[in-house]
């Protein structure tokens, strides 16, 4: 295991993708977040409570996330790494398919895949946790919804905060920021559901 880690590090940093790597984890993370935020909000607008509604409708959302990812990243990278790969060959004037740029080509745009589609697909199985618990017969000392919520707005807190270290800024401020983000767009669902 810890070779394999060794290797996608090496593969990364040749073709310079880690700031890829980061940046997908973070903007797709933040989406599953507020697609989880906004659609558990908009069932305590709609006063649903049936668990297994909410927690198919979450489920399904958290994988089309998922999924959708993963291709998006996928075909993309795949496209871009061979398009450098060829301009590097014609640079040389070299067949590199073989080399480590070559597997680099073929293996870094499945890490981003797996990155950009996880991504929001954990942070979302965290945020609807509490349903799931929930759903399972396990009773909560505070409601799941109001609980999942909990969990959204740490983890975009958390995101903001990743992306103040990234930066070099306040992390505080930085998480701040993003916790504002995704109050705003609880007031925008109200706004235009309630």
């Amino acid at each position: 295991m810890i070779k394999l880690l060794e290797q996608a590090k090496f593969l990364l940093h040749i073709t310079s993708s880690h700031h890829i790597v980061r940046r997908y984890f973070v903007v797709n993370g933040f989406d599953g977040a507020l697609t989880m935020l906004g659609l558990i909000i908009g069932f305590l607008l709609s006063s649903s409570t049936d668990l297994s509604v909410i927690v198919n409708a979450c489920l399904g959302a958290a994988i089309a996330l998922g999924m959708s990812g993963v291709s998006s990243a996928y075909v993309s990278e795949s496209a871009e790494r061979q398009h450098e790969l060829g301009k590097l060959e014609e640079a040389m004037i070299s067949d590199l398919q073989s080399s480590a740029h070559g597997q680099a080509a073929r293996s870094v745009p499945l890490l981003i895949a797996l990155v950009n589609g996880l991504s929001p697909l954990i942070i979302s199985l965290l945020i609807i946790s509490p349903l799931l618990i929930s759903h399972a017969g396990l009773s909560l000392p505070v409601s799941p919804l109001y609980s999942a919520i909990f969990i959204a707005l740490i983890l975009v807190f958390l995101l903001g905060v990743f992306l103040g270290r990234i930066a070099g800024v306040s992390w505080l401020r930085s998480g701040i920021q993003t916790l504002l983000i995704a109050m705003i767009t609880i007031v925008l669902i109200y706004l235009f559901t309630g």
